[in-house]
């Protein structure tokens, strides 16, 4: 890859790109703030209007300024677009973008239904029909439900649709990258134009910038050996009398099994963020490269265990890539929110005191994660709630993409180390509340291989506030609150020997302080009657109502968990812990008795499905 002087990749000469890289995408949407996101390769003019379906002028006009954007590459303009007023709610709304190469529907005719002639919407006050889930793999071999939800969205009307889209965590898998998505991204950086990102002095391995990273032989599918690696001896407390005699291992920082393909700059993120959720740059790069190449990286040839993997990843991402034109049309109607979880930024983030402590202490590592709350922010995080950042934020994220010095990207990161917001609350009736169960986290105190709380009691007692006197509230939590009960048992036999990592032990009944403040939470008075979570991550989908014991009036408590959107769980494994579950957890066991929620009555809900399996496998939305 060629540099320019300002330290950013230069573009290859060829095609002009189009106007429109990615979105648009409905974000924020009530009935005084409207926000879209979406990506341009210039800066974008545009007039935003707003058209009542029954009169032909626009009732609202206003330009897109240029403070809600940022430039974050030569040919790369993000673009979050705000606009307030008074809008009217429960009804049908059309809107047009008329930029300077034409209105977007022009410019993208695809994102129309049938019969429509400007995209449409609707502002909805209640929370009464509401798409959400989790894990969305682009390489995974299940179907994308979000097209799924689109082919369904194209035959409601306006009235009839959804009145917000949730993601509830890994709509990236920054650590489970395909070989070809991973080529798609780095022609994706070098058309952009992107930064070529610099490391600090003092990074365990010897890369200098990311050009260093295109220029290994460890490229493509060896880059658990390029990611930080940390001495193991005694994290485990209970062993520390043997830790002179104890042998000293190297294990990897970031613990996915599957991290050959790990993302590490903020430009790799970025562009995957492109390549999810819309198809122009898929129609600009050459998904056949490596291949063409004879699988030669940087004068090595490609095992042929990684070349036929290659060829099994292209296949399922060939069908990724044909279904995003409507994901693309789905978001572009429907107000969406999200929130991370640890794909998002890497696998296990934050499980445990001894994984942070690790991250924390190695300069790749930091600045790996702090590249996925970068790219986070940038597309995720800004259109939730872009109340929450000020203009103390905003300066140092417009100083580092003004000059992407290796001072200004630190100085970044470890503001967004220190930031708090990530949650946010939907002002709908009834009130849904997104929480941030990865940054907030209940630290153990006994062990450093223990898992933390999801969150911490300032965070739980913050939650407990925001629905206090609420006559019913929405959670969104990434993971369950309730789960299954033998996989709970399974992760923490696995943290007793030490191991919390290889089974993910990520659940609310994990940390005994987190589980019992929460617990309290819902058996306390003021609290909401109604509650109903909507949870994902697991990657197999069920639905409990829960009932406080010993209590005449007990709120009803509805979890419904839908996940993934394009993941499945091993079916195998999964029927074999349902089958546990039944027979050692049924209502009448004892075992019941000697678990956290046992102040709880939990009643699982039997799926509308064939055979007799409560947890339901396979990729799908749920619709609440």
């Amino acid at each position: 890859m060629s540099l320019d002087l300002d330290g950013f990749f230069s573009k290859e000469q060829g095609d002009e790109l189009p106007l429109i890289l990615a979105g648009p995408i409905l974000r924020k949407v009530t009935a005084s703030h409207i926000s879209i996101w979406l990506v341009c390769s210039e800066r974008l003019q545009a007039t935003f209007s707003l058209y009542n379906s029954e009169v032909a002028a626009p009732f609202f006009q206003a330009e897109v300024q240029a403070e809600h954007q940022i430039q974050v590459g030569v040919n790369a303009w993000v673009v979050h677009a705000q606009f307030t007023g008074c809008f009217p709610t429960d009804t049908t709304l059309q809107y047009c973008l008329d930029t300077q190469q034409g209105k977007i529907t022009t410019l993208l005719p695809h994102l129309l239904y049938r019969d429509e002639t400007a995209l449409t919407f609707s502002i909805k006050p209640r929370a009464d029909y509401v798409l959400h889930g989790s894990c969305r793999n682009p390489h995974h071999p299940s179907q994308d439900s979000l097209v799924a939800a689109d082919d369904k969205v194209s035959t409601q009307a306006i009235n009839e649709r959804p009145a917000l889209l949730m993601m509830s965590g890994d709509q990236i898998y920054a650590d489970h990258v395909a070989g070809p998505t991973l080529d798609a991204i780095e022609q994706v950086i070098k058309l952009l134009g992107l930064s070529n990102e610099g490391f600090p002095d003092g990074c365990e391995s010897e890369l200098a910038s990311a050009e260093d990273i295109f220029n290994s032989p460890h490229h493509f599918y060896g880059r658990d050996k390029l990611l930080p690696h940390y001495v193991h001896d005694h994290l485990d407390s209970r062993f520390s009398r043997l830790k002179d005699y104890l042998p000293k291992r190297m294990l990897p920082v970031f613990s996915s099994r599957e991290s050959e393909n790990h993302l590490i700059t903020f430009a790799e993120y970025f562009a995957m963020y492109l390549l999810v959720w819309s198809p122009q740059l898929w129609t600009l790069v050459n998904t056949n490269r490596l291949a063409e190449q004879d699988f030669i990286v940087n004068g090595q040839m490609l095992s042929s265990k990684w070349q036929q993997l290659w060829h099994e990843e292209k296949q399922h991402i060939d069908v990724f890539v044909a279904g995003l034109p409507q994901v693309q049309r789905l978001m572009a109607h429907i107000p969406t929110y999200m929130i991370f979880d640890d794909h998002d930024v890497t696998d296990d983030w934050n499980l445990t005191v001894g994984w942070e402590k690790a991250a924390f202490d190695s300069l790749l590592a930091r600045r790996v994660i702090g590249n996925g709350l970068m790219s986070y922010w940038l597309c995720q995080g800004w259109g939730n709630a872009p109340e929450h950042f000020d203009e103390n934020f905003m300066t140092l994220a417009r100083r580092y993409f003004a000059q992407p010095t290796i001072a200004h990207h630190d100085e970044f990161i470890a503001h967004l180390y220190r930031f708090g917001q990530w949650h946010y609350t939907i002002e709908t009736q009834p009130k849904m509340l997104v929480l941030d169960t990865r940054t907030r986290r209940w630290r153990s105190e006994s062990r450093m291989n223990k898992p933390s709380g999801l969150m911490d009691w300032e965070a739980l007692v913050e939650m407990q506030q925001a629905m206090l006197n609420e006559p019913a509230v929405i959670i969104v939590s990434a993971a369950p609150m309730f789960g299954v009960k033998f996989i709970e048992t399974l992760q923490r036999g696995m943290t007793w020997l030490g191991q919390p990592l290889l089974i993910d032990a990520e659940n609310w009944m994990a940390h005994p302080g987190a589980a019992n403040t929460l617990l309290s939470i819902f058996t306390h008075t003021k609290t909401p009657t109604n509650f109903v979570i909507l949870s994902g991550d697991v990657h197999y989908s069920f639905a409990y109502d829960i009932k406080l014991r010993f209590r005449r009036s007990s709120p009803n408590i509805f979890q419904i968990t839908s996940s993934g959107i394009k993941n499945e769980f091993p079916n195998r494994l999964l029927r074999v812990c349902d089958t546990m579950d039944r027979l050692l957890y049924s209502p009448r066991s004892p075992l019941n008795w000697l678990t956290k929620r046992k102040r709880l009555k939990i009643f699982k809900r039997d799926p509308d499905t064939h055979g007799h399996d409560r947890l339901v496998n396979r990729s799908a939305i749920g619709e609440l």
